[in-house]
């Protein structure tokens, strides 16, 4: 940045760190507060107490790599190819990580792998839950790592305070509940998650003195 000729200094601010600023965790206090940020290409996983990230996990699984999962799925078990643009589309309408009451279903247009002809199918939330099985189960895992690593005290913090989810995976269906299940733990999903860490990164720049003790430089 400073070589495109930014004004000096040239602050880092680690992404969970904003996510939780953008989501109203105290992260001044010593307390200690989970945040899972699962954006486009990465779930950035971290306890916070003082101002800094004392358990960081991050795995590449995100939006991202649940869309591919859903492009392979069909691929898979309809003989049905579908763009990224639809994977997502169908990801946001029925996708899901726990069952729903009603399960949904939505029209798919695609083309079809024998014939090349295009084709329409349905498909339900139950195949959707199918596809994205893998890429939720390892987010689940990571976030079970980070809380075996978190000091006991902080642990005990969290337990109190629950896990905060972030970014445009937190809105998967059912998500919020799944990990619940996992980590028996309360969950809860930021307002407006999808940009938590945009709106954390601009009550930084709108306030660089009392945040200074979250940059780097």
């Amino acid at each position: 940045a400073e070589y495109a000729g930014a004004r000096k200094p040239v602050h880092i601010i680690e992404e969970p760190m904003a996510a939780a600023i953008g989501a109203d965790l105290p992260v001044h206090e010593p307390s200690g507060n989970m945040i899972v940020d699962i954006g486009g290409g990465t779930t950035e996983i971290a306890v916070i107490a003082l101002n800094g990230i004392v358990i960081d996990e991050s795995i590449r699984v995100g939006g991202n790599e649940l869309d591919q999962a859903v492009v392979q799925y069909f691929k898979k078990h309809h003989n049905l190819l579908i763009g990224s643009r639809t994977a997502e589309r169908i990801k946001c309408e029925i996708g899901s990580a726990q069952k729903l009451d009603p399960e949904l279903e939505l029209s798919v247009k695609g083309r079809d792998l024998v014939t090349g002809v295009p084709k329409t199918r349905v498909v339900t939330s139950e195949d959707v839950r199918e596809a994205l099985r893998q890429g939720v189960n390892q987010i689940a895992a990571a976030v079970v790592r980070a809380l075996e690593g978190t000091p006991p005290e902080l642990g005990g913090d969290v337990l109190d305070r629950g896990i905060m989810l972030t970014g445009g995976g937190a809105l998967l269906k059912g998500l919020d509940e799944y990990l619940r299940e996992r980590t028996e733990l309360p969950v809860f999903v930021a307002e407006d998650p999808l940009t938590a860490v945009v709106r954390g990164t601009g009550r930084v720049l709108e306030s660089p003195e009392e945040y200074a003790a979250v940059l780097t430089s």
